[in-house]
């Protein structure tokens, strides 16, 4: 086994990339036809023998939408919090042990996006070093020399955005069905919502479905929850705004369906007033929103204490912050179908090696090997890179 401090930072390049959606993404507060990503390649160097030099390559990914309408994060602010701030703190005290890294990020306000693209190159080199897949080496499972254990195959969910026609979503739905989507997310938002649930309910019958809100109502709009309350979802994701803890409580004692809160559930301590509050009894885990894996992780230990399930939430991420919340999501208390979904299913293409893929099931298996299991395409970092800064020790 590779020791890690044999091994010591050489560099960290910061890659800008950009890549087109396959059609515009819309939700209740914004819309995006590219996906901005800024990708963090940590680079060490190790010495196996005198004259002799080996190396290794982490990477991460920091992913905020553009446009800010998702979060105060955008791949501008993420960028320089880097390239200005985290990069250069860390490489002045390299620490590649992936818990004391976030510990130490703690230090620096704000930035989840960024904090959680720098943590996840430590965790992938980490993980090399350790000569353990990245899950083992999140959940803590022994492996044994020569005996790396396949962890469970990860169901898959599709998310469908506010789509200009009913004919339209409707399309779309029989399509992500036929190709073995686990479960169904439909956007709403005030004034697209009950007519699309019943359209969905009439076609495709008892189909596992849920809706996503993002944070478009208020308390107010109760009737309309009221209504959906009969349809017989899986879940009513973020109905009301992030801060409207006491809020949701209110709503949720009131309905059948379960609301998982997602834009709420962004620290630690927030979900600490959630399970204080019973605001949700389901929560959608998103690791670019904690900061990182590790937080993630912790989120995840507190809400399974508590007796309430999650799931896996994306941005959507390009494929390394992907691949990585999938390692993630191998954890017990991530019940439901994640959100990652295809490589192909968003992006004109994906800079990871093999592509992320669904089986006619609806179940994505993780790759054999190290660290993430799946590889930068180099070639096509390249191809959509939009900016480059290398950053020394």
């Amino acid at each position: 086994m590779t020791r890690p401090n044999s091994f010591t930072v050489s560099a960290i390049r910061l890659h800008w990339i950009r890549i087109p959606l396959h059609e515009p993404f819309r939700i209740s507060n914004g819309e995006v036809s590219t996906k901005d990503a800024i990708l963090v390649e940590l680079q060490a160097q190790g010495y196996d023998a005198p004259g002799s030099t080996s190396a290794l390559t982490g990477w991460g990914e920091a992913s905020p939408m553009a446009g800010g309408f998702y979060s105060a994060e955008t791949p501008e602010s993420t960028w320089d919090a880097l390239r200005l701030q985290l990069v250069p703190g860390f490489l002045k005290q390299p620490e590649l042990d992936p818990r004391r890294c976030s510990e130490r990020f703690e230090e620096f306000p704000g930035e989840p996006f960024a904090k959680a693209g720098l943590e996840g190159a430590v965790w992938d080199l980490c993980s090399q070093l350790n000569s353990r897949p990245l899950w083992a080496e999140l959940t803590g499972v022994e492996v044994r020399e020569g005996q790396i254990a396949k962890p469970r195959d990860l169901a898959s969910g599709a998310a469908i955005g506010l789509m200009p026609t009913v004919d339209l979503l409707l399309e779309r739905v029989a399509r992500f069905l036929d190709e073995g989507y686990r479960r169904i997310k439909i956007k709403i938002e005030p004034g697209h919502d009950v007519e699309l649930v019943r359209a969905v309910r009439q076609r495709f019958g008892d189909i596992p479905l849920m809706v996503d809100a993002n944070a478009a109502y208020r308390l107010e709009d109760r009737h309309v929850f009221d209504e959906l309350d009969g349809f017989g979802l899986m879940m009513i994701e973020q109905p009301l705004a992030r801060e409207a803890l006491a809020e949701h409580a209110d709503l949720q004692r009131h309905l059948r369906t379960p609301i998982c809160l997602d834009e709420s559930a962004d620290t630690l301590d927030s979900i600490r007033e959630i399970i204080r509050l019973g605001s949700a009894r389901i929560l959608n885990l998103k690791v670019q929103r904690m900061g990182g894996l590790w937080p993630a992780r912790c989120a995840h230990d507190l809400v399974l204490s508590a007796g309430i399930p999650c799931w896996l939430g994306t941005m959507p991420e390009l494929g390394i912050a992907s691949a990585q919340g999938l390692h993630l999501a191998t954890l017990p208390n991530f019940k439901f179908p994640t959100d990652v979904e295809a490589s192909e299913r968003w992006y004109v293409d994906d800079i990871i090696t093999p592509p992320i893929e669904v089986s006619r099931d609806g179940f994505i298996e993780l790759p054999d090997g190290l660290g993430m299991g799946y590889q930068a395409d180099l070639e096509k970092v390249s191809r959509y890179r939009v900016r480059l800064e290398e950053l020394r020790t």
